[in-house]
């Protein structure tokens, strides 16, 4: 936490106190912020969050909770716009919306001591999921309740753990690491069939994450998986699970930006899908500025596939939905890389926005398909 801002703040009957400023979304530090407790009404709270005052909270912390509640229902209850002329103009807008609720919300703080613990009436202990995320505290910090408790909900499923069916196993994803909820894309990796060059072979999960794919690679018979990330959090994740499996002689964990040394008989990427800026660390897993990751992977896979051997490019087509990006660019990429079309396997989405017909982007969702295509180079 060194090379985080520290705020200095004067409160009543204990003067002048200084805490560290953590944000994982990279917020600035509050310019101005209130002391308030359980007597300030959600009214008068959501006023002074939408004017940039922070809300350091003294109160009770189930409170806060319900105040953090109410503060989303009236965000949220913000004036109705005229319906976006097109789909993509409804993408932009849900972003902006996003982005505004979150600042808002994010306008509520707690404080806490320097080993993570909450001096505030009926708060749970939260030393071990501070941990998990951010390692050993380094003196008081204030951090928003909102952040706080998605670190609380991480920990919960990384006890917990998340239910595979193509493993029968469950994956336990890390604080800040995409989680595999939506499972449509694992079951492509779990059934596509296997090119001939792969049998009793390596194969490569170019941005790993949990570790995932990697896995049931290794389950499906790959005599090695070379599984990749840059992030550090995913990493130690990935190795995690691989051990928790029963596969770490068979899934090697190592740190790369996209691909490891050598070439491989099956290289997969699961890239993120929307080419969009994320404002999150944990939106990178969904949101690729104008397709950087997508773009180089096609433009480096040829040269890191053994001959015979295949790329399996997991992607939705929700972009294309959203008119974002075309299906004619997206071939084009394929083509610039040296690369042709082997096969594609399709899935439907199962999740519940798929059916949700007062979302923003529905009619995007509803006719969004997940592909796992089937690259190989044009010269193999």
């Amino acid at each position: 936490m060194g090379d985080y801002p520290v705020i200095d703040w004067a409160e009543e009957g204990v003067g002048e106190r200084s805490a560290r400023w953590r944000s994982e979304s990279g917020a600035p530090p509050p310019r101005q912020m209130a002391i308030v407790d359980d007597r300030i009404t959600a009214d008068q709270a959501y006023g002074l969050a939408c004017q940039g005052t922070a809300l350091l909270w003294r109160g009770d912390f189930q409170n806060a909770r319900q105040l953090l509640a109410a503060l989303g229902k009236r965000s949220d209850r913000g004036p109705r716009k005229a319906k976006a002329a097109t789909l993509a103009d409804a993408f932009h807008r849900h972003r902006q919306l996003q982005a505004q609720r979150a600042r808002t919300l994010g306008m509520l703080l707690v404080e806490l001591d320097g080993g993570h613990a909450i001096a505030l009436r009926r708060a749970p202990d939260v030393r071990e999921a501070c941990r998990e995320a951010w390692g050993e505290g380094e003196g008081p910090c204030v951090v928003s309740l909102r952040e706080l408790l998605g670190v609380i909900g991480a920990h919960e499923w990384r006890a917990k753990g998340i239910p595979v069916a193509a493993l029968g196993a469950r994956i336990h994803p890390h604080y800040g690491v995409f989680t595999p909820i939506r499972q449509e894309y694992v079951d492509l990796v779990a059934k596509a069939p296997l090119p001939a060059a792969a049998a009793g072979g390596i194969a490569f999960d170019v941005g790993t994450g949990t570790g995932v794919l990697a896995a049931v690679l290794a389950r499906r018979g790959l005599a090695r998986v070379v599984a990749t990330d840059r992030d550090p959090r995913a990493l130690a994740c990935a190795r995690e699970n691989a051990e928790r499996l029963g596969l770490a002689k068979r899934v090697e964990v190592v740190e790369a930006d996209l691909f490891p040394e050598g070439r491989a008989a099956l290289v997969v990427c699961n890239p993120p899908w929307v080419p969009a800026r994320p404002s999150t660390p944990i939106e990178c897993g969904i949101y690729d500025p104008e397709s950087r990751m997508l773009r180089a992977f096609l433009a480096g896979l040829a040269a890191h596939l053994a001959p015979g051997g295949e790329g399996w490019l997991v992607l939705s087509d929700l972009a294309e939905h959203l008119g974002l990006r075309t299906r004619q660019e997206l071939l084009a990429l394929f083509e610039g890389a040296g690369l042709r079309v082997a096969g594609r396997l399709d899935a439907k989405p199962r999740h519940p926005k798929a059916a949700d017909e007062s979302d923003a982007l529905h009619a995007a969702r509803a006719a969004e398909v997940t592909s796992l295509w089937r690259l190989a180079a044009l010269s193999g």
